[in-house]
């Protein structure tokens, strides 16, 4: 690899090490929701707004950031970013109760735009043979955080029940889901430091007039025999931008616009529709349906975190060889195939509690009027917990609720780890990293702010709305029927990626601008 292309490439691992900020702070929640659930007696709303508080205002951040980028730059905004991943962490971390938890972590959530952000940092900064592997480093760094997140929950875990002094002296028994959240500041301070070493990008140097300083980034990051023609060909891009967001909107509703609009939409929909986020920030929970226990269900989300990784390594692989379309076509075949089969596996589970099951239950809970639920049989999760409430109460239900999923039910909870392993892993080749990349490209570099901003509204919206109304639908509809709606939009996405997603690989984005936008009345 060449010197400025080690450089490029740099520059994408810096900026990209807030997708694992982005993906500690998501997954971590995970870890969570068990000790502020039982900590703070929050009901199925209040415990989706705390796991969705970052969404909400990662729908706010969405609409203003990659503005704020156009007005200020790249780097000012991302290192703006890494500073309130900081701050959130450590807030979260010493949150009182239930509405400063929910506040930090909304904090948090503006953060989030550096999912929209650094995608387009790095398409600027990179060149068109390599940009797919460069956007997709942030989708990689995001799924190293995951899984991160998971290692970390379930060593804290371990630890916290170890007995060990050094455990006790760093506080991890008594405040195991603090130290979680806390954990996450080390990696924000990084970053934010990092941050510091990278340029501004040239387009955006261009678009303010900066010729000199934007030739001297070109010669960082672009072969010295291409720089004029690279300097150039941003110049005549950019010479009819224009700088109100008013023209900007009117440029984005424009007739030529609504084709690779709808793409952009689309694509935002679909990748959080299927309900990754309800996976990745409820594995544990889910898991934990399955009857396996709180230890098993922590290890079995490790799996989720490894899957995840190696699976996007195979897609940053592939995603410059075999297209970004083939891999959405592949990829969301198997999403589909693999949540109707996760459906399937909790739709044929039942719940019954025997006797031995009643009295270890009533002894370590102090439920004794669960002996009335004795040998009955119930074939769905919601009828069961609906008459486990009736006789112990609805806060009682909360804080053993693992405990008795697991002497109640029969599942084959092999076939359903298979399934949400499946899911991830076909997730993690397609609509994981190929989403960034398709939006980091498709739209044209004068609009590219706002377009981005535009789509990411409908991203964090949907992942929003998955994630606040996922305890509740567990709770009214169960695990089976939940699982069964993201299958449905997964094969709803699959028509309409088939139908309607063009191939960007190997083309300039100044080609592409040309190909869908330019050349379409």
């Amino acid at each position: 690899m060449t010197t400025w292309a080690r450089t490029a490439l740099l520059y994408a691992i810096f900026v990209s090490l807030g997708g694992f900020v982005f993906g500690y702070d998501a997954s971590v929640i995970a870890g969570v929701v068990g000790f502020v659930k039982q900590e703070f007696a929050l009901n199925d709303y209040q415990l989706g707004l705390v796991v969705s508080a970052p969404t909400f205002t990662a729908t706010l951040a969405a609409l203003t950031v990659t503005p704020l980028a156009d007005r200020f730059g790249r780097k000012n905004i991302l290192m703006m970013l890494a500073f309130l991943y900081l701050l959130s962490a450590i807030y979260s971390a010493f949150a009182p109760d239930y509405i400063n938890l929910v506040i930090a972590r909304m904090i948090g959530g503006y953060a989030f735009g550096s999912l929209m952000l650094a995608p387009v940092f790095i398409a600027e900064t990179s060149p068109s043979d390599k940009r797919g592997l460069m956007v997709s480093v942030n989708q990689l760094n995001i799924v190293v955080g995951l899984s991160a997140a998971y290692f970390v929950n379930y060593f804290l875990l371990n630890a916290a029940d170890s007995g060990e002094a050094w455990a006790s002296a760093l506080y991890i028994d008594s405040h195991t889901w603090r130290v979680m959240l806390f954990i996450e500041s080390i990696p924000a301070a990084l970053w934010f430091l990092l941050l510091f070493l990278i340029p501004e990008s040239p387009r955006w140097l261009v678009k303010k007039g900066r010729e000199q300083q934007a030739k001297s980034v070109l010669h960082k990051i672009v072969d010295p025999a291409r720089i004029e023609t690279s300097y150039q060909r941003i110049v005549d891009n950019l010479q009819d931008t224009q700088e109100s967001l008013k023209d900007n909107l009117k440029g984005l509703f424009a007739s030529k616009m609504r084709f690779i609009l709808l793409i952009g939409v689309l694509l935002a929909v679909v990748q959080q529709a299927t309900g990754i986020n309800a996976v990745f920030f409820y594995a544990p929970t889910i898991f934990e349906q399955s009857g396996v226990g709180t230890d098993a269900a922590f290890i079995q989300a490790v799996y989720v975190g490894l899957i995840n990784v190696v699976f996007t390594v195979i897609a940053m692989l592939l995603i410059d060889r075999l297209g970004r379309k083939p891999l959405m076509v592949i990829g969301l075949a198997g999403v589909m195939i693999s949540l109707l089969t996760t459906a399937y596996g909790f739709s044929k589970a039942t719940f019954t509690l025997e006797q031995e099951d009643v009295l270890a239950l009533s002894d370590r809970h102090q439920i004794p009027a669960i002996y009335t639920l004795t040998g009955k049989k119930f074939d769905s999760d919601v009828t069961f917990k609906e008459a486990v409430i009736a006789v112990i109460g609805d806060d009682k239900m909360r804080s053993t609720e693992s405990d008795i999923m697991n002497r109640a039910i029969t599942i084959n909870a092999q076939l359903v780890l298979i399934g949400i392993l499946g899911f991830v892993a076909s997730f993690a080749i397609s609509l994981g990293p190929v989403m960034w990349v398709m939006l980091s490209e498709i739209f044209p570099n004068n609009l590219r702010a706002v377009a981005m901003a535009f789509t990411g509204v409908f991203n964090s919206g949907t992942s929003f709305l998955v994630q606040f109304l996922f305890p509740k639908g567990l709770s009214t509809f169960g695990a089976a029927t939940m699982f069964s709606v993201y299958g449905a939009f997964a094969i709803l996405g699959l028509l309409l990626v088939i139908k309607y997603l063009p191939e960007t690989k190997g083309k300039s984005l100044e080609e592409l601008e040309d190909a869908l936008v330019n050349n379409r009345s």
